[in-house]
């Protein structure tokens, strides 16, 4: 099939190539042939679109008083040429061109797939560029990255590489600037990636952009998050309360950029046009959610009257706060001997969990272990957990676990209590408990100086004692 497009005295308008798929999952089966009156050939503009609609080549033929003159050629390479993802070809007369296009772009295809043969444990996974925008410093957007790296891991992402970009101000249209958003695209063509994931949180316009104009799927690490929570919910309460984030989530990012808006749903004896299809899908999103609030909080009433029946029974409560991957869930089990899952993974745990504890002096307690916290907590998430988090207002006694082997276990520490401050938490006693000592030690280091706590290691049931002995005289 050949397009032709008519462009003006200056520019020709490329129109969005979304029904047309790359071509062995590299560059697009396409390539583009236009003519400049004036002009040295290939410019910049050509080189944008070539990269971001991925097309096999692009080529420039001048014409100088009404006659063709030179014919200039650019096509991506896989490896960088002097720190460039493309090359061009030596200008000749179209007369003179001698080389089959077919095999220059077989040629080009084949070298890509060389360099990184498809492997049979990729099926099926997602492969992603990391992408850091920020006005801050570079070392806060490194460790950011870092624990994106993490969340990715843990949502079964491969990360094939990452790039920040430090601006004076975020582009309000691509968040990055477009030179960069090219060096991402040539990236990603040479990795064979198939998703960007923004370590900020995007606009739905900001979305739709960056996805325009590379051809790959874009999430944020808001959406990242969500996904991870909607695999590990299991019980009925969690499921409701994840889909109903990720609809409030979804509701605004509702492209209006879809074909089916020009088709009209009223009938016979309806008034008027009828709705359009973002108006239905708007609509049902809403009733959806609004049939979620009712159902979560028949379940919130149920919680409500378990805490009624715990408390007439007087039975103390102490709940483990902490940031995701602090090691809550595995001091649960050793403390009470249980088998909950606890894995090496951000959010491995979600729903809330509790178990009775019997302390040394014949006094029993019910201990919860409830989600983790993380930084840049997606406001809705933290509402929809708003009745999960309620657990915590019933607590006599919180246990803060914090991973002192982390590097960033200050930051960490920081914004969990920012968060319990902000739950209104703060009233209620809390008892630091610096876990993972054993990996400190091992590593050479020490224990913090001048820090209020206990020092435990949560796999070793001979470091608790301490720990229960202070979370008792605590209670009261």
């Amino acid at each position: 099939m050949e397009t032709v497009i008519v462009g003006n005295y200056d520019r020709i308008v490329i129109p969005a190539l979304t029904n047309i798929r790359t071509a062995g999952g590299r560059l697009r089966g396409l390539r583009c042939v236009h003519t400049v009156l004036s002009g040295s050939g290939v410019n910049d503009e050509d080189i944008m679109d070539m990269v971001c609609l991925r097309l096999d080549l692009m080529a420039v033929l001048t014409i100088k008083e009404g006659l063709p003159e030179y014919l200039h050629v650019a096509h991506l390479v896989p490896d960088q040429v002097e720190g460039k993802g493309w090359t061009k070809l030596d200008p000749v007369h179209p007369a003179a061109w001698r080389q089959s296009c077919v095999d220059l772009i077989e040629a080009i295809e084949a070298e890509f797939v060389r360099l990184r043969p498809v492997l049979d444990v990729d099926k099926g996974r997602d492969r992603a560029l990391l992408i850091s925008v920020t006005t801050g410093s570079r070392t806060a957007a490194e460790e950011s990255l870092l624990e994106l790296s993490e969340l990715a891991r843990s949502a079964g992402v491969q990360v094939l590489d990452q790039v920040i970009q430090r601006r004076k101000k975020i582009h309000p249209r691509f968040i990055l600037g477009r030179g960069k958003l090219m060096e991402i695209m040539l990236m990603s063509l040479r990795l064979g990636a198939n998703l960007l994931l923004f370590d900020q949180e995007l606009s739905p316009s900001q979305v739709r952009s960056v996805t325009d104009h590379t051809d790959l799927r874009v999430i944020d690490r808001t959406q990242l998050i969500l996904d991870i929570f909607a695999g590990r919910a299991k019980s009925r309460e969690g499921k409701l309360q994840i889909e109903m984030a990720q609809l409030k989530y979804m509701l605004p990012k509702l492209s209006t950029r879809d074909d089916a808006l020009s088709r009209l749903t009223g009938g016979i004896g309806a008034r008027g046009p009828g709705e359009t299809r973002l108006e239905i899908d708007r609509r049902r999103i809403n009733d959806r959610i609004a049939r979620l609030g009712k159902e979560l909080a028949a379940v919130g009433k149920q919680r409500f009257h378990r805490r009624n029946r715990r408390r007439k029974r007087d039975v103390p409560v102490i709940s483990l706060v902490g940031y995701t991957n602090a090691g809550k869930s595995t001091l649960l089990n050793t403390l009470t001997s249980s088998d909950i899952q606890a894995e090496d993974l951000l959010f491995a745990t979600l729903d809330p969990t509790s178990r009775r504890l019997r302390f040394p002096q014949d006094m029993e307690v019910i201990i919860t272990d409830t989600v983790g916290f993380i930084r840049n907590l997606p406001a809705e998430l933290l509402k929809a957990f708003a009745s999960t988090l309620e657990e915590l207002q019933e607590a006599d006694l919180l246990l803060h676990v914090i991973d002192v082997a982390n590097p960033s276990w200050r930051e960490q520490v920081e914004v969990v209590e920012r968060l319990l401050r902000e739950l209104a938490l703060e009233r209620i006693p809390c008892l630091k408990v610096f876990n993972k000592v054993d990996i400190v030690r091992a590593q050479g280091g020490g224990t913090p100086a001048g820090e209020d706590g206990v020092f435990i290691s949560a796999k070793d049931a001979a470091t608790l004692p301490p720990l229960l002995e202070r979370a008792e005289a605590l209670l009261p």
